[in-house]
């Protein structure tokens, strides 16, 4: 019995289109399954690219009107700018790149054109207009442009205004003042001062001709009266009062650590100032008689003269004439002295029957003086200061507090009486103290853990949406395409199987069929073949020994 192996020459099988051969193995729910892999990635992609290309929004114009808004979005379509409204159509957004250009253009049409109309409509006039309609176009006019005077304030979002003009008319007796009322609509969080009101009354009233400021009345959204009749008496506690004292009351406490914080360091003192302010109004009219000291000639406030009896008993005598005719002179009547030199004045003369009285009145020195003081006079100030002690370092390093020496005490309230005008008449009071503060430590805080940090959860919230999107991108390409396409990409190259021949060679031996030599060339290897197969036939048994002995590591004999 004899054996013979026979050898196959194996060659690889080339497959004309390995993928689409791979596809066309796989099952319907695996080629399913690849297919909306590769459509979710696909997804995911166009997600990312809109996503980065999406522009960015930003407000046009806001707080529009319906007229100029249904005009601005007509003038948008027609120039093919997208725009979208916000949330309740108060403002209209366009992309961020085009806000500039899209506003210089809508500009140079007119728009917007604003709610409010002003003076323009005087413009439009119409034939056969009655003076009562020009009238009114003209107050509408003015009631415009007051508002849009109001509206640039930054406190004021929007405003209206009436204004009651009456008929002027020259037959009236008494002619009818106008007045206007006011109503504001303020910004979130925004109020109006008392000075911002007064200046609104102000404005109207200089607006409109013979308007008094009390006949302005300013009324807010919530329908509270913002202006008042400041020409009356207070009631109270008036708060431009208040505001004028604190105010007073903050400069002098400013000074102060002005003038010792570089002394004691910043931080280290406090201070603070009571001021107690007269707002009185008080007139004040004083009327002095003093005696004439001057030289000056006095003055006669009024004279009288009495005479009574038959004349003198002594004849004239002399020569008649102007100069024995001249009445008494008139007395003179010196300031301080003898009431007997009055000559004539209060003493009968009597010559002869005749007697004569003489009553002169002279004016007495008067001095008449007003005196009005002005409101806000400083009626006493006081001032309390506390300076912290002096801190140093010990040879240890340890913090020590040591107070201020009595002489530096002395000089830093000589200092601030300096500082805030100290007047001991008015009854000024300065308490400068030197203790030490009790200042507390805030306890350390621990670090917070970086998971914590507001900058960090900014940060996350910021990539969460790409991190995502790149996640969701791993999971389908690695649960869903990557799987299919291994199995697309398995070999594509198949190997017969080797079968050895391990047959009993008998007389008449089967084997295997094996291709033919092509006719047209023999090569060496299959000279070697042929040579190799002749001989299993002749001599099977020799042939059976070498493969045995191969086998067997054995060397030929």
């Amino acid at each position: 019995m004899s054996t013979s192996v026979a050898e196959l020459d194996l060659q690889p099988v080339r497959r004309p289109n390995a993928l689409a051969d791979g596809f066309a193995r796989m099952d319907p729910a695996q080629k399913i399954k690849l297919g909306l892999g590769m459509l979710a990635l696909l997804g995911i992609v166009a997600a990312f690219f809109f996503m980065g290309r999406q522009a960015e929004w930003r407000v046009l114009y806001s707080n529009l009107s319906d007229r100029d808004g249904g005009a601005i979005v007509a003038q948008l379509t027609q120039m093919n700018v997208p725009y979208k409204h916000t949330e309740g159509g108060m403002a209209i957004m366009v992309p961020a790149d085009k806000v500039h250009d899209t506003r210089l253009r809508l500009a140079s049409q007119g728009l917007p054109k604003g709610s409010v109309a002003g003076f323009e409509l005087m413009e439009s006039n119409r034939f056969g207009m009655t003076q009562f309609q020009e009238r009114l176009t003209f107050q509408r006019g003015l009631e415009g442009e007051l508002t849009r005077s109001i509206q640039s304030l930054s406190s004021v979002q929007s405003a209206r205004i009436h204004l009651a003009l009456p008929n002027q008319n020259g037959f009236f007796r008494e002619q009818q003042k106008p007045s206007a009322s006011v109503l504001l609509t303020l910004h979130p969080g925004r109020v109006l001062d008392r000075a911002q009101v007064a200046g609104i009354v102000h404005l109207v009233a200089s607006s409109v001709p013979e308007m008094n400021p009390k006949a302005v009345s300013v009324v807010d959204d919530a329908g509270s009266l913002l202006s008042s009749n400041t020409d009356g008496p207070s009631q109270g506690a008036d708060t431009q009062k208040l505001q004028y004292v604190q105010q007073m009351e903050q400069v002098y406490t400013r000074r102060i650590l002005d003038m010792l914080e570089p002394l004691v360091g910043v931080g280290n003192v406090k201070a603070q100032v009571s001021a107690d302010v007269d707002f009185s109004l008080v007139e004040s009219t004083s009327e002095q008689h003093r005696p004439n000291q001057s030289g000056e000639p006095v003055t006669i406030r009024s004279q009288q003269t009495v005479e009574d009896g038959a004349g003198p008993t002594t004849q004239p005598a002399g020569v008649p004439g102007a100069v024995t005719n001249q009445p008494p002179a008139v007395g003179q009547a010196p300031i301080n002295g003898d009431p007997g030199q009055l000559g004539v004045a209060g003493a009968a003369e009597k010559a002869g029957a005749m007697r004569r009285e003489s009553v002169v009145n002279y004016e007495v020195d008067k001095t008449v003086k007003v005196v009005r003081e002005a409101s806000g006079q400083v009626r006493r100030l006081s001032a309390a200061v506390v300076i912290n002690h002096r801190t140093s370092l010990d040879r240890s390093g340890k913090e020590t507090s040591t107070p201020i020496p009595p002489e530096q005490i002395e000089q830093m309230t000589a200092l601030v009486r300096e500082t805030i005008g100290f007047n001991q008449g008015r009854g000024d009071s300065v308490n400068l103290v030197n203790v030490a503060f009790n200042t507390v430590k805030p306890p350390e805080e621990a670090p917070v853990a970086w998971w914590k940090q507001v900058e960090n959860h900014e940060l996350a919230r910021s990539l969460a949406w790409p991190l995502g999107m790149v996640m969701l991108g791993l999971l389908v390409v690695l649960g869903m395409v990557r799987p299919g396409l291994k199995l697309m990409r398995s070999p594509a190259t198949e190997t017969r199987k080797v079968q050895p021949l391990n047959a009993l060679v008998n007389e008449t031996p089967e084997r295997p069929g094996l291709p033919m030599p092509s006719p047209q060339e023999i090569t060496a290897e299959q000279t070697r073949m042929s040579d190799a197969k002749r001989l299993a036939l002749e001599n099977p048994v020799a042939v059976a020994n070498i493969v045995k002995g191969w086998v067997n590591g054995e060397s030929p004999a």
